[in-house]
């Protein structure tokens, strides 16, 4: 501002005391350096950005959203203050493909080798955080950036290098159980903002690691937490050792929530909290079965709550359907600079400006959804980690999913122990159930293998326990749900709907010992059987 008032100032003195020789070629320079101070003006108007992700945390489990068994104060008071999504999707619910697909902006069946859980990331995919720092925002991480897998050839887990941004770590805490990490999030956040250089727009990703399994089992009971609340799904049997678990899980959702309302304390602190956009979210559904990683509302269902005070009006409710591959070109369209190819997501800038509650735009009623591999201990024949594919399309009702391969343990084999499924002790309560005759049928509706097709009424039945696929007053329901997804998915070149999805299960899952200590293999390799068999690299170094 101060070079435009010298140049308005100089200006005048030119066209009062020079020739007229000289005026309009001085005039044009002067103008010019004006606009060039405008439009760094601008830049540095650009919106912060602060992404807040938890791990494994449902939605239904944040008091914003109906939950009554967790308190969580500070992700309720953004929700008055933004907007709070009702119909936000991750498009595949695990963790690793659910972050490539927030980060790349790109539909997880075309993201390759990352539709699958620890993959080797290859080089060619760009993320939002870099490409935001190539226009001039400083940018970082801390936490659970994207992972697990390898990327530039290391394990995340053994290198700070990751597509969420360059790492801010080091602050550490008591924590108050085993489980929860010594990590100290928001104070990691906090030194972030004193090395942003002055004027400079930032980007940071700040996820934290909970509410991850494991627990401390049985910390419910230190903190004499009222368990009366907690609501069991229809999925389970109502019983002492699951309420329990969820006891446990909440303690984690609540000390995400603790973070998230520190994060946006040092936001006020340091007067930024006018001009950033916070968004807070989780990758999945709760680290439970038949919900992490599984084709059902509690998976795949998450929340999106997203607050920029100078921007949008607070206090609204949208229904318009968003998934993950939409958050990366909604940024860059927010701050201006250009979508890339790469993004087939689509922005949803208008809904996050709009003044109305509800639906925005009526062509967003629908969200489609998929997995290939998450997990290993899944085989056929001489085949070992091959996939379970799944896509499945849910609108306001329904929720139409397509098992392409019936035959396969959609949770894994269950010889190998069930591994699509973390082991807690809801797990075990289930597995014990197995041969038992009053409730031998939660075993299989969790662990069981599922038929070709599943239709669920959802606003009937958000348990999805009760499949209409086979009943004949639904089947034009299903039909044009069928067509309505086979259509979007070959518009988007998905291998799996165009007969090469076999792909999916040979790309590898990058913990190889594992895997050969687990089937007795010393010599099984994966990338050789990969690259033998498609003629391409895969990127281990």
């Amino acid at each position: 501002m101060k070079i435009e008032f010298i140049g308005k100032f100089l200006v005048t003195i030119l066209i009062n005391r020079m020739s007229s020789d000289f005026r309009p070629f001085i005039i044009c320079c002067v103008l010019i350096i004006i606009h060039l101070s405008c439009t760094q003006n601008e830049a540095n108007q650009r919106p912060n950005i602060l992404f807040i992700i938890a791990d494994d945390a449902s939605k239904n489990s944040f008091g914003t959203y109906g939950g009554k068994s967790a308190n969580t104060p500070a992700i309720d008071a953004l929700s008055e203050l933004g907007v709070l999504f009702t119909n936000a999707y991750n498009n595949n619910p695990k963790c690793s493909p659910a972050r490539a697909a927030i980060l790349t902006g790109r539909y997880s069946w075309q993201l390759e080798e990352a539709a699958n859980h620890r993959p080797y990331l290859s080089e060619k995919w760009k993320y939002y955080p870099f490409i935001l720092e190539d226009e001039g925002y400083f940018i970082g991480y801390t936490g659970k950036g994207w992972g697990p897998g390898v990327y530039k050839g290391i394990d995340i887990s053994e290198t700070k290098l990751n597509p969420a941004g360059h790492l801010f770590e080091g602050e550490k805490l008591i924590r108050p159980y085993d489980g929860i990490s010594k990590k100290n999030y928001s104070a990691n956040f906090g030194n972030f903002l004193k090395a942003v250089p002055k004027d400079q727009p930032f980007c940071f990703w700040l996820g934290t690691h909970e509410p991850h399994r494991s627990y401390e089992k049985d910390s419910w009971k230190k903190q004499q937490r009222d368990t009366s609340k907690i609501k069991v799904p229809k999925f389970y049997p109502d019983h002492s050792d699951i309420v329990g678990d969820i006891a446990d899980y909440d303690i984690e959702v609540e000390w995400y929530d603790k973070h998230v309302g520190e994060a946006v304390d040092h936001l006020k602190n340091n007067k930024l909290l006018e001009n950033t956009i916070i968004i807070v979210t989780s990758d999945h559904g709760m680290p439970f079965p038949r919900v992490k990683g599984q084709i059902y509302e509690e998976g795949f269902s998450v929340p999106l709550i997203v607050v920029w005070k100078n921007k949008i009006k607070s206090g609204r409710t949208v229904t318009d359907f968003v998934t993950f591959p939409d958050i990366a070109p909604t940024l860059l369209d927010i701050t201006g600079i250009p979508i890339i190819d790469q993004m087939t997501g689509k922005s949803f800038k208008e809904q996050l400006l709009a003044d109305n509650n509800g639906r925005i735009d009526p062509a967003r009623n629908h969200t489609l959804l998929g997995k290939e591999r998450h997990d290993i201990g899944r085989v056929e024949g001489d085949k070992l980690s091959v996939s379970y594919p799944v896509r499945a399309i849910k609108t306001d009702q329904y929720l139409y999913v397509k098992n392409f391969i019936p035959s396969r343990w959609p949770v894994g084999n269950p010889e190998y122990g069930l591994l699509n499924c973390d082991n807690s002790p809801t797990k075990n309560h289930l597995i014990n159930l197995k041969d038992d005759k009053k409730n031998g049928d939660y075993y299989y509706m969790n662990f069981g293998k599922r038929p070709k097709e599943e239709l669920y009424n959802v606003t009937n039945d958000p348990d999805c326990v009760v499949n209409l696929a086979s009943n004949s007053v639904y089947s034009k329901i299903k039909d044009s749900l069928w067509f309505s997804l086979k259509t979007k998915l070959i518009e988007h070149q998905d291998p799996r709907i165009l007969g090469k999805g076999e792909i999916f299960d040979y790309y590898p899952y990058s913990r190889i010992p594992r895997q050969q200590k687990l089937y007795n293999k010393s010599d099984y390799d994966p990338i050789k059987l990969f690259e033998e068999k498609f003629s391409k690299k895969v990127n281990v170094n």
